[in-house]
């Protein structure tokens, strides 16, 4: 590194510890119904608290709630980012990582937020892969370990409807033939419809969910950018939830205006959709709350113009502010702690864990990186009742974090095992973990 470039960078990170914003208000202000929103911190360098990756000591798990036991499920796998349980038990986790994306944060903070993420944990080559994991026995742990599907380009969601696993890879939506029990497919899939992607691909992660009827996908898109940055015509397609013909390919917006969709399941008393989303960063600690939201049809939900319903985005150029969406914008159902990386979204019931986990939804918080001090790594769940939240949400799965901050695991994805037990996808502890009643 050239001497003016290392000082650069040195000068950059004094003021990357000089100048963060620290948290004003607990993070549970900026949890419920009705979230607590403080006014944009702006300040000259954004708060840059990262947990160095440290991974799990032998025979450490996290610390699971009261009444509930924590155990691994399978250890040992390459960045465990997101599960799908199939009809006779067996588990499917996609070992995946961000892909090569020559244009995505560019510049000397571009570099900073590169190195940033290797410290947590996320710099490491993906895998590109879906691994099968069986419990045969059922004691709980996999014993059988197979490669799934491989050669795959940054894989995320899996959904099996019918005959047919759909895999959503960070550019297209694959369609494989399955046979029940079988530990490998090695035909190769059919494309049912391109995602958006390129050189810069910032959100490049893309969830998928059948319809009931199979004949209809919805597809997950986070944005391009945190707020706009690289113009509104590269958020193009971006930045929502896409209805997908399953058979043809054929597409249009469900629902946009979020930022950062990514776990998606319907909610079992009222069969509506809901989703994850990552809300946007680098206005404060205590700005803005990611949350869960019920999905309409055709709602807009704000993003990049304007966050909860009304509140404006400042940092939008003005001649691509749009006060129509704005007035438009829908508020969201339930706001999760800011910056927490919320994730994995299931709903139960997940009777192994005994009853009062029977209504509402495990969510999956990765953990901040623009908070301090951080927020997220750990699991929650949220009760629900007449299909809405009913509650404060109640911790599953914590004990993530070290004493002095360092991580060792990051919760991703989420899913309930056919025998009722929580299974969670920790990407840099690189373990299945699985939750259920203590004995």
């Amino acid at each position: 590194m050239a001497r003016t470039h290392r000082d650069a960078c040195l000068l950059l990170a004094l003021l990357l510890a000089a100048c963060g914003d620290r948290a004003r208000l607990p993070l549970a202000a900026g949890i419920g119904p009705t979230p607590t929103l403080p006014p944009p911190v702006a300040t000259l360098i954004p708060t840059v608290k990262v947990a160095k990756a440290v991974h799990w000591p032998a025979g450490a798990t996290p610390v699971a709630a009261p009444g509930l036991r924590v155990e691994a499920f399978a250890t040992g796998l390459d960045h465990p980012r997101w599960l799908a349980v199939l009809p006779n038990g067996d588990v499917l986790v996609a070992e995946t990582n961000a892909p090569v994306r020559p244009r995505d944060n560019p510049g000397l903070k571009g570099w900073f937020f590169k190195m940033f993420q290797k410290k947590a944990g996320g710099g490491v080559p993906s895998a590109n892969r879906i691994t099968l994991l069986r419990d045969a026995d059922g004691d709980g742990v996999a014993e059988t370990r197979t490669v799934f599907l491989a050669g795959l380009t940054s894989p995320f969601g899996m959904q099996l409807s019918g005959g047919t696993l759909y895999v959503a890879d960070t550019d297209a939506v694959l369609a494989f033939p399955y046979r029940g029990g079988e530990t490998r497919i090695a035909v190769p899939g059919r494309k049912v419809v391109d995602l958006p992607a390129g050189p810069i691909n910032h959100h490049w992660t893309k969830n998928l969910l059948a319809t009931p009827d199979g004949t209809h996908l919805f597809v997950a898109i986070g944005s391009n950018s945190n707020v706009g940055d690289n113009g509104i015509p590269a958020e193009t397609e971006r930045a929502r939830i896409w209805l997908v013909d399953a058979a043809t390919g054929a597409h249009r917006p469900f629902a946009t205006g979020l930022r950062n969709p990514v776990g998606l399941a319907f909610e079992p008393e009222t069969g509506a959709l809901w989703t994850a989303v990552n809300e946007r960063d680098e206005i404060g600690s205590d700005l803005v709350p990611d949350y869960m939201t019920s999905v309409r049809d055709g709602g807009f939900y704000g993003w990049p113009f304007s966050y909860y319903g009304p509140h404006v985005e400042a940092r939008i150029r003005p001649a691509d502010r749009r006060p129509d969406l704005v007035a438009a914008a829908i508020a969201p159902d339930y706001a999760l702690g800011a910056h927490t990386a919320s994730l994995g979204l299931a709903f139960g019931p997940a009777p192994a864990l005994g009853p009062i986990y029977a209504r509402g939804a495990f969510v999956g918080q990765h953990g901040s990186w623009n908070r301090d001090p951080p927020s997220g790594y750990k699991v929650i769940f949220v009760p629900f009742a007449g299909g809405r939240p009913a509650g404060p949400p109640v911790d599953i799965l914590t004990g993530f974090l070290t004493a002095d901050g360092k991580s060792m695991g990051r919760p991703v994805g989420v899913a309930v095992d056919r025998s009722g037990a929580l299974l969670v996808a920790d990407d840099v502890g690189n373990t299945v973990w699985r939750v259920t009643a203590a004995r």
